[in-house]
């Protein structure tokens, strides 16, 4: 099963849900600020893994989403639904497709945390890029929308929509290789030595600032996008916590990265996939297609910027691995079997380094 109804599929799990939501609190709130709310509503929490909890509010008006942040103490720069919904505000007038946002409530007292109210977009998700219920000729159609979306969204000015102070100056990828190399550091149990030689190799291979600067996406999948229910058109990309002023290349990497996980629902990747014969592009193809909406003649050094993206991956995995040793993971379990792909990760990080793009 490839598709659902956007964002995922809510969980009928009511009550026992610990991130059921007060919905006496949000019907009151939501009173005069938008139809519907004077009357009962009902509420179901999406079962896809956001990291900020998101519902389904059916009302006498029609179906809204609500995503909040998780109650409890959080970092501080952590699940920042107040700049999801500021960047997805900003983009309601470009080309890249995002769903109406209706209302920001910024009153942690309200249900316990920050939340806002967006439109329902229904549609088609796709978690599996192998696209498996389409044809090969919508699949083609499907992946390039996919890149169509992606150079629309870097071809935003930032400081046009309101977004110039959306994210620090300076280079972006040396900020970031100080950034998750801090965390990989804080977050480490024993010595990794393809990951000591991978940090190293990026720090000593660091591409020169180049001026490109704009909005990026932070998590930019397919598993984020939703298709139209009968076509191959993106009607709105979610998921914008990890949004930020930053290098385009950056979510193009991120896009290739992914395929090169195995296929299946747990790495939902192209590896090994014939994609010819499934009318899916290759890597070249995907870059060549982005670079010529974005009037580039290509990306010099490619296998450097995915090559970052495994080691920004690496160090997040980590982290999950950490926090279950730690106690602090949902299912320790799932977080040691995560950490244990580090040292694959970097080891993608490097190979990637030599690999040729042309």
């Amino acid at each position: 099963m490839a598709s659902q109804t956007s964002p995922g599929t809510p969980d009928d799990s009511g009550m026992a849900d610990p991130l059921a939501l007060n919905l006496g609190a949000v019907q009151r709130y939501m009173q005069g600020r938008l139809p519907g709310f004077d009357t009962e509503i009902t509420a179901r929490k999406f079962q896809n893994g956001q990291s900020n909890p998101t519902y389904l509010l059916q009302t006498e008006a029609g179906a809204y989403v609500l995503r909040r942040k998780p109650p409890g103490v959080l970092l501080k720069s952590a699940h920042a639904v107040e700049r999801e919904f500021r960047v997805q505000m900003a983009l309601q007038e470009t080309g890249v497709p995002v769903a109406k946002m209706h209302h920001l409530c910024e009153d942690d007292t309200v249900i316990g945390s920050p939340f806002y109210v967006m439109e329902h977009v229904v549609g088609r998700n796709f978690s599996d890029p192998t696209l498996p219920d389409l044809a090969a000729s919508d699949r083609a159609a499907v992946m390039d929308e996919m890149s169509r979306v992606l150079a629309a969204l870097h071809d935003v000015d930032a400081a046009t929509v309101g977004l110039a102070d959306y994210g620090p100056e300076g280079n972006y990828f040396e900020r970031q290789h100080g950034r998750w190399g801090k965390q990989y550091r804080a977050s480490e149990v024993e010595t990794i030595a393809e990951m000591d030689e991978l940090i190293a190799a990026l720090g000593a291979q660091m591409p020169a600032e180049d001026g490109q600067r704009g909005l990026v996406h932070g998590d930019y999948r397919i598993d984020n996008m939703i298709y139209a229910a009968e076509g191959t058109n993106c009607r709105a990309v979610l998921d914008w916590e990890l949004s930020t002023i930053g290098h385009p290349y950056a979510d193009l990497a991120g896009v290739i990265m992914q395929w090169q996980m195995p296929p299946g629902r747990e790495g939902r990747g192209l590896a090994g996939v014939n994609r010819r014969d499934l009318g899916l592009p290759s890597d070249q193809e995907f870059i060549a297609s982005y670079c010529q909406r974005r009037n580039l003649s290509g990306v010099e050094n490619f296998g450097y910027y995915l090559s970052f993206s495994f080691f920004r991956m690496a160090a997040i995995l980590q982290g999950v691995r950490k926090r279950g040793l730690d106690g602090n993971a949902s299912n320790p379990e799932h977080a040691a079997r995560l950490g244990a792909f580090v040292p694959d990760f970097a080891r993608a990080g490097l190979a990637a380094l030599s690999r040729s793009f042309d």
